[in-house]
Protein backbone atom coordinates (compact mmCIF):
# COMPACT_ATOMS: atom_id res chain seq x y z
CA UNK A 1 0.00 0.00 0.00
CA UNK A 2 1.28 3.38 -1.22
CA UNK A 3 1.66 5.80 1.71
CA UNK A 4 1.29 8.63 -0.58
CA UNK A 5 -2.16 7.41 -0.93
CA UNK A 6 -2.59 8.51 2.73
CA UNK A 7 -1.03 11.93 2.29
CA UNK A 8 -3.44 12.52 -0.59
CA UNK A 9 -6.71 15.38 0.86
CA UNK A 10 -8.91 15.09 1.95
CA UNK A 11 -7.04 13.35 4.35
CA UNK A 12 -9.39 11.48 6.42
CA UNK A 13 -11.45 10.29 3.22
CA UNK A 14 -8.36 8.90 1.41
CA UNK A 15 -7.07 7.28 4.61
CA UNK A 16 -10.47 5.23 5.23
CA UNK A 17 -10.16 4.38 1.35
CA UNK A 18 -6.45 2.89 2.40
CA UNK A 19 -7.87 1.04 5.34
CA UNK A 20 -10.94 -0.36 3.42
CA UNK A 21 -9.02 -1.63 0.84
CA UNK A 22 -6.17 -3.28 3.19
CA UNK A 23 -9.20 -6.06 3.89
CA UNK A 24 -10.32 -8.42 0.86
CA UNK A 25 -13.89 -7.51 0.35
CA UNK A 26 -14.86 -9.74 -2.45
CA UNK A 27 -18.86 -10.01 -2.76
CA UNK A 28 -20.94 -12.52 -1.05
CA UNK A 29 -17.16 -12.35 1.30
CA UNK A 30 -17.84 -9.74 3.35
CA UNK A 31 -17.18 -10.80 7.09
CA UNK A 32 -13.83 -9.17 7.47
CA UNK A 33 -14.47 -6.02 6.31
CA UNK A 34 -18.01 -5.83 7.91
CA UNK A 35 -16.09 -6.64 10.80
CA UNK A 36 -13.23 -4.23 10.59
CA UNK A 37 -16.19 -1.47 9.62
CA UNK A 38 -18.18 -2.40 12.87
CA UNK A 39 -15.46 -2.24 15.35
CA UNK A 40 -14.29 1.38 13.83
CA UNK A 41 -17.03 2.88 14.28
CA UNK A 42 -17.29 1.15 17.06
CA UNK A 43 -14.27 2.79 19.06
CA UNK A 44 -15.55 6.04 17.46
CA UNK A 45 -18.29 5.41 20.24
CA UNK A 46 -20.74 5.30 17.44
CA UNK A 47 -23.73 3.45 17.41
CA UNK A 48 -23.58 0.13 15.45
CA UNK A 49 -25.70 -2.56 14.49
CA UNK A 50 -26.20 -5.22 11.89
CA UNK A 51 -29.24 -6.97 10.43
CA UNK A 52 -29.64 -10.19 9.87
CA UNK A 53 -28.19 -10.33 5.88
CA UNK A 54 -25.01 -8.42 7.10
CA UNK A 55 -25.81 -4.99 6.20
CA UNK A 56 -24.05 -2.77 8.72
CA UNK A 57 -25.91 0.48 9.61
CA UNK A 58 -24.09 3.05 12.16
CA UNK A 59 -26.16 5.87 13.58
CA UNK A 60 -24.49 9.41 14.42
CA UNK A 61 -26.24 12.74 16.19
CA UNK A 62 -27.08 15.72 14.69
CA UNK A 63 -24.02 18.53 15.13
CA UNK A 64 -25.07 21.62 17.73
CA UNK A 65 -27.79 23.67 15.63
CA UNK A 66 -28.74 20.66 13.19
CA UNK A 67 -31.36 18.24 15.06
CA UNK A 68 -34.50 19.78 13.50
CA UNK A 69 -32.98 18.82 10.04
CA UNK A 70 -34.42 15.92 8.00
CA UNK A 71 -32.52 12.88 9.35
CA UNK A 72 -30.25 11.91 6.13
CA UNK A 73 -29.35 8.13 4.89
CA UNK A 74 -25.70 7.83 3.50
CA UNK A 75 -25.64 4.75 1.82
CA UNK A 76 -22.92 2.49 -0.33
CA UNK A 77 -21.87 -0.80 -0.68
CA UNK A 78 -19.02 -2.61 0.85
CA UNK A 79 -17.93 -5.42 -1.44
CA UNK A 80 -16.04 -4.64 -4.64
CA UNK A 81 -15.70 -6.44 -8.20
CA UNK A 82 -12.97 -8.98 -8.40
CA UNK A 83 -10.84 -9.12 -11.51
CA UNK A 84 -7.38 -8.96 -12.65
CA UNK A 85 -4.92 -8.91 -15.66
CA UNK A 86 -3.89 -12.57 -16.13
CA UNK A 87 -0.51 -11.98 -16.12
CA UNK A 88 -1.23 -10.30 -12.93
CA UNK A 89 -0.62 -12.79 -10.23
CA UNK A 90 -3.04 -11.47 -6.85
CA UNK A 91 -5.63 -13.02 -4.33
CA UNK A 92 -8.70 -11.74 -3.86
CA UNK A 93 -9.53 -13.50 -0.80
CA UNK A 94 -6.35 -12.77 1.29
CA UNK A 95 -4.73 -10.13 -0.09
CA UNK A 96 -5.32 -6.29 0.27
CA UNK A 97 -5.50 -3.84 -2.96
CA UNK A 98 -2.03 -2.52 -4.36
CA UNK A 99 -2.40 0.94 -5.10
CA UNK A 100 -0.75 3.72 -6.41
CA UNK A 101 -0.84 7.59 -7.95
CA UNK A 102 -0.19 7.05 -11.32
CA UNK A 103 2.59 9.17 -13.69
CA UNK A 104 0.24 12.18 -14.12
CA UNK A 105 -0.05 12.40 -10.46
CA UNK A 106 -4.22 12.95 -10.27
CA UNK A 107 -5.37 9.20 -10.38
CA UNK A 108 -4.90 6.35 -7.97
CA UNK A 109 -5.41 2.85 -9.66
CA UNK A 110 -4.17 -0.45 -8.61
CA UNK A 111 -1.39 -2.80 -9.84
CA UNK A 112 -2.92 -5.46 -12.74
CA UNK A 113 -6.37 -5.19 -10.32
CA UNK A 114 -9.82 -3.85 -10.11
CA UNK A 115 -9.57 -0.70 -7.56
CA UNK A 116 -12.18 -0.72 -5.43
CA UNK A 117 -12.98 2.41 -5.93
CA UNK A 118 -16.55 1.46 -6.80
CA UNK A 119 -17.51 1.87 -3.91
CA UNK A 120 -14.58 1.91 -1.85
CA UNK A 121 -14.72 5.95 -2.08
CA UNK A 122 -18.35 6.14 -1.44
CA UNK A 123 -17.58 4.11 1.80
CA UNK A 124 -14.71 6.22 2.68
CA UNK A 125 -16.79 9.24 2.53
CA UNK A 126 -19.60 8.01 5.20
CA UNK A 127 -16.32 7.06 7.88
CA UNK A 128 -14.89 10.40 7.13
CA UNK A 129 -18.02 12.02 7.95
CA UNK A 130 -18.76 9.41 11.21
CA UNK A 131 -15.08 10.38 12.99
CA UNK A 132 -15.38 13.93 12.00
CA UNK A 133 -15.58 16.49 14.53
CA UNK A 134 -15.73 19.92 12.27
CA UNK A 135 -18.98 18.75 9.57
CA UNK A 136 -21.93 20.28 10.30
CA UNK A 137 -24.66 18.04 9.50
CA UNK A 138 -27.94 16.38 11.11
CA UNK A 139 -28.57 13.00 11.88
CA UNK A 140 -27.11 10.42 9.92
CA UNK A 141 -28.00 6.98 9.64
CA UNK A 142 -25.50 5.43 7.22
CA UNK A 143 -25.66 2.37 5.71
CA UNK A 144 -23.51 -0.29 4.32
CA UNK A 145 -24.90 -2.98 2.04
CA UNK A 146 -23.30 -6.12 0.92
CA UNK A 147 -23.39 -7.94 -2.20
CA UNK A 148 -24.05 -5.16 -4.16
CA UNK A 149 -22.05 -6.18 -7.26
CA UNK A 150 -23.61 -10.02 -7.67
CA UNK A 151 -27.23 -9.80 -6.46
CA UNK A 152 -28.09 -6.68 -4.49
CA UNK A 153 -28.44 -9.25 -1.94
CA UNK A 154 -28.01 -6.55 0.79
CA UNK A 155 -30.98 -4.17 -0.17
CA UNK A 156 -33.23 -6.86 -1.27
CA UNK A 157 -33.00 -8.71 2.01
CA UNK A 158 -32.54 -5.23 4.70
CA UNK A 159 -34.25 -5.36 7.39
CA UNK A 160 -37.70 -4.03 7.55
CA UNK A 161 -38.16 -1.17 9.92
CA UNK A 162 -34.70 0.05 10.35
CA UNK A 163 -34.25 3.08 8.82
CA UNK A 164 -35.62 6.11 9.99
CA UNK A 165 -34.48 9.02 7.64
CA UNK A 166 -36.65 10.79 4.73
CA UNK A 167 -33.44 11.48 2.66
CA UNK A 168 -31.17 9.16 0.70
CA UNK A 169 -27.88 9.99 -0.67
CA UNK A 170 -26.26 6.76 -2.58
CA UNK A 171 -22.48 7.93 -3.06
CA UNK A 172 -21.96 5.21 -6.00
CA UNK A 173 -22.30 7.80 -8.91
CA UNK A 174 -18.61 7.71 -11.31
CA UNK A 175 -18.97 10.92 -12.36
CA UNK A 176 -18.56 14.46 -10.64
CA UNK A 177 -20.59 16.45 -12.98
CA UNK A 178 -23.59 14.52 -12.63
CA UNK A 179 -26.65 14.08 -10.32
CA UNK A 180 -28.16 10.31 -10.08
CA UNK A 181 -32.16 10.67 -10.19
CA UNK A 182 -33.07 7.01 -11.73
CA UNK A 183 -31.22 3.69 -13.10
CA UNK A 184 -31.89 0.72 -14.57
CA UNK A 185 -33.37 -3.02 -12.85
CA UNK A 186 -31.78 -5.98 -13.98
CA UNK A 187 -32.34 -9.66 -13.71
CA UNK A 188 -29.82 -12.58 -13.49
CA UNK A 189 -30.09 -15.13 -16.38
CA UNK A 190 -28.66 -18.81 -16.09
CA UNK A 191 -28.44 -21.30 -18.74
CA UNK A 192 -27.65 -24.91 -18.08
CA UNK A 193 -27.27 -28.55 -19.71
CA UNK A 194 -25.72 -31.64 -19.01
CA UNK A 195 -24.20 -33.54 -21.99
CA UNK A 196 -22.51 -37.30 -22.19
CA UNK A 197 -18.84 -36.92 -23.42
CA UNK A 198 -17.67 -38.36 -26.54
CA UNK A 199 -14.17 -39.76 -27.56
CA UNK A 200 -12.50 -36.94 -30.17
CA UNK A 201 -11.97 -37.93 -34.29
CA UNK A 202 -9.92 -35.09 -34.72
CA UNK A 203 -6.13 -36.17 -33.35
CA UNK A 204 -5.06 -32.15 -33.08
CA UNK A 205 -5.61 -30.94 -29.78
CA UNK A 206 -5.36 -26.88 -30.13
CA UNK A 207 -6.09 -23.71 -27.47
CA UNK A 208 -7.86 -20.75 -29.15
CA UNK A 209 -7.83 -18.03 -26.78
CA UNK A 210 -9.12 -14.36 -27.29
CA UNK A 211 -7.74 -11.85 -24.85
CA UNK A 212 -6.65 -8.10 -24.15
CA UNK A 213 -10.24 -7.17 -24.29
CA UNK A 214 -10.79 -3.31 -22.41
CA UNK A 215 -14.07 -4.59 -20.34
CA UNK A 216 -15.65 -2.48 -18.34
CA UNK A 217 -18.89 -1.89 -16.10
CA UNK A 218 -21.83 -3.81 -18.36
CA UNK A 219 -24.26 -1.06 -17.36
CA UNK A 220 -22.29 2.09 -17.61
CA UNK A 221 -20.23 0.84 -20.67
CA UNK A 222 -22.19 -1.60 -22.33
CA UNK A 223 -23.52 0.66 -25.15
CA UNK A 224 -19.74 1.69 -26.32
CA UNK A 225 -19.23 -1.34 -28.41
CA UNK A 226 -16.51 -3.10 -26.19
CA UNK A 227 -15.61 -6.73 -27.39
CA UNK A 228 -17.16 -9.20 -25.35
CA UNK A 229 -14.42 -11.71 -25.41
CA UNK A 230 -16.99 -14.39 -25.44
CA UNK A 231 -18.71 -13.63 -28.69
CA UNK A 232 -15.42 -13.14 -30.27
CA UNK A 233 -14.51 -16.88 -29.28
CA UNK A 234 -17.93 -17.87 -30.78
CA UNK A 235 -17.08 -16.30 -34.12
CA UNK A 236 -14.30 -17.73 -34.32
CA UNK A 237 -14.88 -21.26 -33.19
CA UNK A 238 -18.26 -20.98 -36.04
CA UNK A 239 -15.80 -19.91 -39.02
CA UNK A 240 -12.93 -22.29 -38.30
CA UNK A 241 -15.82 -25.41 -38.18
CA UNK A 242 -17.24 -24.52 -41.14
CA UNK A 243 -16.21 -27.92 -43.94
CA UNK A 244 -14.11 -28.99 -41.28
CA UNK A 245 -13.92 -31.45 -38.13
CA UNK A 246 -14.33 -29.29 -34.32
CA UNK A 247 -15.24 -30.76 -31.46
CA UNK A 248 -15.37 -28.77 -27.91
CA UNK A 249 -13.34 -30.13 -25.57
CA UNK A 250 -13.59 -26.80 -23.01
CA UNK A 251 -14.98 -23.22 -23.15
CA UNK A 252 -14.05 -21.02 -20.20
CA UNK A 253 -14.81 -16.65 -20.61
CA UNK A 254 -15.92 -13.98 -18.97
CA UNK A 255 -16.81 -14.16 -15.30
CA UNK A 256 -18.81 -11.60 -13.24
CA UNK A 257 -21.74 -10.71 -14.58
CA UNK A 258 -21.59 -7.06 -14.06
CA UNK A 259 -18.62 -7.23 -16.24
CA UNK A 260 -17.73 -6.74 -20.06
CA UNK A 261 -15.57 -10.07 -20.63
CA UNK A 262 -12.04 -9.36 -21.42
CA UNK A 263 -10.96 -12.91 -21.91
CA UNK A 264 -11.93 -16.11 -23.69
CA UNK A 265 -10.46 -19.47 -24.23
CA UNK A 266 -11.29 -22.98 -26.01
CA UNK A 267 -9.76 -25.97 -25.91
CA UNK A 268 -10.82 -27.86 -29.35
CA UNK A 269 -9.73 -31.17 -31.47
CA UNK A 270 -9.58 -30.84 -34.75
CA UNK A 271 -7.97 -32.04 -38.22
CA UNK A 272 -5.46 -29.61 -38.68
CA UNK A 273 -2.51 -27.93 -36.93
CA UNK A 274 -2.60 -24.57 -34.91
CA UNK A 275 -0.42 -22.76 -37.53
CA UNK A 276 -2.75 -24.22 -40.09
CA UNK A 277 -5.82 -22.63 -37.88
CA UNK A 278 -4.38 -19.78 -37.10
CA UNK A 279 -3.31 -19.38 -41.02
CA UNK A 280 -7.10 -20.01 -42.24
CA UNK A 281 -8.60 -17.49 -39.63
CA UNK A 282 -5.53 -14.23 -40.27
CA UNK A 283 -8.38 -12.53 -42.64
CA UNK A 284 -11.09 -12.95 -40.03
CA UNK A 285 -8.89 -12.34 -37.46
CA UNK A 286 -7.91 -9.09 -39.25
CA UNK A 287 -11.30 -8.11 -39.22
CA UNK A 288 -11.97 -8.36 -36.02
CA UNK A 289 -8.72 -6.50 -35.06
CA UNK A 290 -10.07 -3.42 -37.36
CA UNK A 291 -13.78 -3.75 -35.88
CA UNK A 292 -12.40 -3.13 -32.21
CA UNK A 293 -9.34 -1.02 -33.11
CA UNK A 294 -11.25 1.72 -31.49
CA UNK A 295 -12.65 0.38 -28.14
CA UNK A 296 -9.84 -2.54 -27.59
CA UNK A 297 -6.92 -2.02 -29.21
CA UNK A 298 -4.88 -4.89 -27.09
CA UNK A 299 -7.33 -7.16 -28.11
CA UNK A 300 -5.70 -10.64 -29.48
CA UNK A 301 -6.41 -13.91 -30.82
CA UNK A 302 -3.95 -16.58 -30.09
CA UNK A 303 -3.31 -20.31 -31.42
CA UNK A 304 -1.69 -22.84 -29.79
CA UNK A 305 -1.22 -26.49 -30.09
CA UNK A 306 -1.98 -29.14 -26.89
CA UNK A 307 -2.37 -32.29 -26.35
CA UNK A 308 -5.30 -33.96 -27.93
CA UNK A 309 -8.42 -33.97 -25.62
CA UNK A 310 -9.72 -37.19 -23.71
CA UNK A 311 -13.66 -35.98 -24.01
CA UNK A 312 -15.64 -33.60 -26.39
CA UNK A 313 -19.26 -32.13 -26.42
CA UNK A 314 -21.09 -34.54 -28.95
CA UNK A 315 -21.08 -32.48 -32.14
CA UNK A 316 -24.70 -32.19 -32.73
CA UNK A 317 -25.41 -30.43 -29.39
CA UNK A 318 -21.72 -28.79 -29.95
CA UNK A 319 -23.49 -27.27 -33.03
CA UNK A 320 -26.65 -26.14 -31.39
CA UNK A 321 -24.71 -24.78 -28.14
CA UNK A 322 -22.92 -22.40 -30.63
CA UNK A 323 -25.68 -21.12 -32.23
CA UNK A 324 -27.13 -20.44 -29.62
CA UNK A 325 -24.23 -18.15 -28.15
CA UNK A 326 -23.74 -16.66 -31.84
CA UNK A 327 -27.83 -15.74 -31.74
CA UNK A 328 -27.40 -14.39 -27.76
CA UNK A 329 -28.00 -10.88 -27.69
CA UNK A 330 -25.33 -8.68 -26.08
CA UNK A 331 -24.73 -5.83 -25.82
CA UNK A 332 -27.08 -2.17 -26.17
CA UNK A 333 -30.80 -3.58 -27.29
CA UNK A 334 -32.64 -0.29 -26.95
CA UNK A 335 -32.18 3.55 -26.18
CA UNK A 336 -34.63 5.11 -23.94
CA UNK A 337 -37.10 6.79 -26.40
CA UNK A 338 -38.10 9.69 -24.13
CA UNK A 339 -34.68 10.55 -22.34
CA UNK A 340 -31.73 11.25 -24.36
CA UNK A 341 -28.89 9.49 -24.43
CA UNK A 342 -30.10 6.77 -22.04
CA UNK A 343 -29.23 3.20 -22.59
CA UNK A 344 -33.19 1.47 -21.32
CA UNK A 345 -31.91 -2.36 -22.34
CA UNK A 346 -29.06 -4.45 -22.64
CA UNK A 347 -27.60 -7.48 -22.14
CA UNK A 348 -24.31 -9.31 -20.93
CA UNK A 349 -23.19 -12.50 -22.09
CA UNK A 350 -21.16 -12.31 -19.39
CA UNK A 351 -19.55 -16.07 -18.74
CA UNK A 352 -19.36 -19.39 -20.38
CA UNK A 353 -18.24 -22.26 -19.03
CA UNK A 354 -17.88 -25.44 -20.76
CA UNK A 355 -16.10 -28.52 -19.13
CA UNK A 356 -16.52 -32.30 -17.44
CA UNK A 357 -20.25 -32.73 -19.52
CA UNK A 358 -21.48 -29.64 -18.04
CA UNK A 359 -22.40 -26.27 -19.52
CA UNK A 360 -23.37 -23.07 -17.80
CA UNK A 361 -23.77 -19.47 -19.28
CA UNK A 362 -24.59 -16.66 -17.24
CA UNK A 363 -25.58 -12.61 -18.14
CA UNK A 364 -26.79 -9.98 -17.25
CA UNK A 365 -29.98 -8.28 -18.38
CA UNK A 366 -31.07 -4.94 -17.70
CA UNK A 367 -33.86 -2.43 -18.14
CA UNK A 368 -35.18 1.09 -16.60
CA UNK A 369 -38.67 -0.39 -17.95
CA UNK A 370 -39.50 -4.20 -16.07
CA UNK A 371 -41.73 -5.12 -18.47
CA UNK A 372 -39.42 -4.69 -21.18
CA UNK A 373 -36.46 -6.44 -18.79
CA UNK A 374 -38.61 -9.36 -18.79
CA UNK A 375 -39.70 -9.61 -22.32
CA UNK A 376 -36.29 -9.24 -23.55
CA UNK A 377 -34.90 -11.85 -20.40
CA UNK A 378 -37.88 -14.35 -22.10
CA UNK A 379 -36.28 -13.90 -26.00
CA UNK A 380 -32.73 -14.33 -24.36
CA UNK A 381 -34.00 -17.50 -23.04
CA UNK A 382 -35.86 -19.22 -25.78
CA UNK A 383 -32.79 -19.66 -27.67
CA UNK A 384 -31.09 -21.40 -25.30
CA UNK A 385 -34.06 -23.57 -24.76
CA UNK A 386 -34.02 -24.55 -28.46
CA UNK A 387 -30.26 -25.55 -27.93
CA UNK A 388 -31.43 -27.72 -25.03
CA UNK A 389 -30.78 -25.75 -22.02
CA UNK A 390 -32.84 -25.28 -19.02
CA UNK A 391 -33.23 -21.54 -18.10
CA UNK A 392 -33.27 -19.91 -14.36
CA UNK A 393 -33.97 -16.57 -13.67
CA UNK A 394 -32.70 -15.01 -10.17
CA UNK A 395 -32.03 -11.99 -8.18
CA UNK A 396 -34.72 -9.86 -10.45
CA UNK A 397 -34.55 -6.11 -9.12
CA UNK A 398 -36.67 -2.89 -9.71
CA UNK A 399 -35.54 -0.07 -11.30
CA UNK A 400 -35.03 3.35 -9.62
CA UNK A 401 -37.63 5.81 -11.03
CA UNK A 402 -37.00 9.56 -11.42
CA UNK A 403 -38.71 11.77 -9.17
CA UNK A 404 -39.06 15.13 -10.92
CA UNK A 405 -40.13 16.56 -7.74
CA UNK A 406 -37.27 15.97 -5.84
CA UNK A 407 -35.80 18.71 -3.21
CA UNK A 408 -32.67 16.94 -2.46
CA UNK A 409 -32.07 17.23 -6.41
CA UNK A 410 -32.66 21.01 -6.76
CA UNK A 411 -30.48 21.29 -3.59
CA UNK A 412 -27.87 19.55 -5.13
CA UNK A 413 -28.10 21.37 -8.09
CA UNK A 414 -28.30 24.59 -6.81
CA UNK A 415 -25.24 24.01 -4.61
CA UNK A 416 -23.39 22.57 -7.60
CA UNK A 417 -24.27 25.69 -9.61
CA UNK A 418 -23.26 28.22 -6.97
CA UNK A 419 -19.86 26.06 -6.93
CA UNK A 420 -18.59 25.29 -9.96
CA UNK A 421 -19.96 28.01 -12.20
CA UNK A 422 -22.05 25.22 -14.11
CA UNK A 423 -25.28 23.08 -14.00
CA UNK A 424 -24.95 19.82 -13.18
CA UNK A 425 -25.99 16.49 -15.80
CA UNK A 426 -29.49 15.57 -14.29
CA UNK A 427 -30.20 12.09 -15.38
CA UNK A 428 -30.70 8.79 -14.95
CA UNK A 429 -28.17 5.54 -15.53
CA UNK A 430 -27.74 2.17 -17.03
CA UNK A 431 -26.12 0.63 -14.03
CA UNK A 432 -27.95 -0.78 -11.06
CA UNK A 433 -28.24 1.18 -8.16
CA UNK A 434 -29.53 -0.21 -4.75
CA UNK A 435 -32.16 3.05 -4.75
CA UNK A 436 -34.72 1.05 -6.79
CA UNK A 437 -35.15 -1.23 -3.93
CA UNK A 438 -34.36 0.92 -0.68
CA UNK A 439 -37.22 3.12 -2.63
CA UNK A 440 -39.74 0.44 -2.65
CA UNK A 441 -38.58 -0.75 0.40
CA UNK A 442 -39.13 2.56 2.42
CA UNK A 443 -41.72 4.33 0.51
CA UNK A 444 -41.37 8.26 0.34
CA UNK A 445 -37.34 8.63 0.32
CA UNK A 446 -36.24 11.59 -1.31
CA UNK A 447 -33.28 10.01 -3.24
CA UNK A 448 -30.22 11.37 -5.01
CA UNK A 449 -27.09 9.76 -5.99
CA UNK A 450 -22.96 11.31 -6.09
CA UNK A 451 -20.02 10.51 -6.61
CA UNK A 452 -16.63 11.46 -7.71
CA UNK A 453 -15.01 10.51 -11.14
CA UNK A 454 -13.90 6.44 -11.61
CA UNK A 455 -13.25 5.46 -15.00
CA UNK A 456 -12.71 1.84 -16.10
CA UNK A 457 -15.22 0.33 -13.07
CA UNK A 458 -15.56 -3.67 -13.30
CA UNK A 459 -11.80 -3.95 -14.96
CA UNK A 460 -8.20 -3.39 -14.05
CA UNK A 461 -8.04 0.00 -16.14
CA UNK A 462 -10.14 1.44 -13.14
CA UNK A 463 -9.37 4.59 -11.42
CA UNK A 464 -10.57 7.31 -9.40
CA UNK A 465 -9.26 10.95 -10.24
CA UNK A 466 -7.65 12.72 -6.94
CA UNK A 467 -9.25 16.20 -8.12
CA UNK A 468 -12.24 15.04 -8.69
CA UNK A 469 -12.49 13.08 -5.01
CA UNK A 470 -11.54 16.47 -3.40
CA UNK A 471 -14.56 18.19 -5.87
CA UNK A 472 -17.04 15.49 -4.83
CA UNK A 473 -15.94 16.00 -1.20
CA UNK A 474 -16.40 19.50 -1.17
CA UNK A 475 -19.74 19.64 -2.83
CA UNK A 476 -20.94 16.51 -0.16
CA UNK A 477 -19.87 18.42 3.30
CA UNK A 478 -21.58 21.77 1.95
CA UNK A 479 -24.78 19.53 1.18
CA UNK A 480 -24.91 18.15 4.56
CA UNK A 481 -25.18 21.60 5.92
CA UNK A 482 -28.48 22.44 3.65
CA UNK A 483 -30.48 18.95 4.25
CA UNK A 484 -33.81 21.05 5.29
CA UNK A 485 -36.08 21.15 8.59
CA UNK A 486 -37.78 18.12 8.90
CA UNK A 487 -41.32 17.37 7.83
CA UNK A 488 -43.83 15.71 9.65
CA UNK A 489 -44.36 12.94 7.65
CA UNK A 490 -42.06 10.32 7.21
CA UNK A 491 -40.54 7.25 4.99
CA UNK A 492 -42.11 3.98 6.36
CA UNK A 493 -41.07 0.14 6.04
Amino acid sequence: MSQAIRNLEPSALWNRFADLNSVPRPSKKEERIRAWVMQHCEQQGLDVERDEVGNVLVRKAATAGMEDRATVILQSHLDMVCQKNADTAFDFDTEGIRMYVDESGDWVRAEGTTLGADNGIGAATMLAVLESTDIAHPALECLFTIDEETGMTGALELRKNWLKGTVLLNLDTEDDREIGIGCAGGVDLSFTARYDADTPVALNGIRLVVNGGSGGHSGMDIHKGIANANKVLVRLIRELSKGAAVEIAALDGGGLRNAIPREAAAVLAVDRSADQCRAELAELASHIATEYAFTDPNLKIVFEAVEQPSAVMPCDFAERLLMALDTCPNGLDRMSPDIPGLVQTSNNLARIDVKNGRVEILCLTRSSVDSEKDDFARRIAAGFELAGLETEADGSYPGWAPNASSHTVDMLAELYEKRFGEKPLILSCHAGLECGILGNRYPGLDMASIGPNITGAHSPDEKVQISSVLKFWGWFVEALAHIPVEKKSTASA
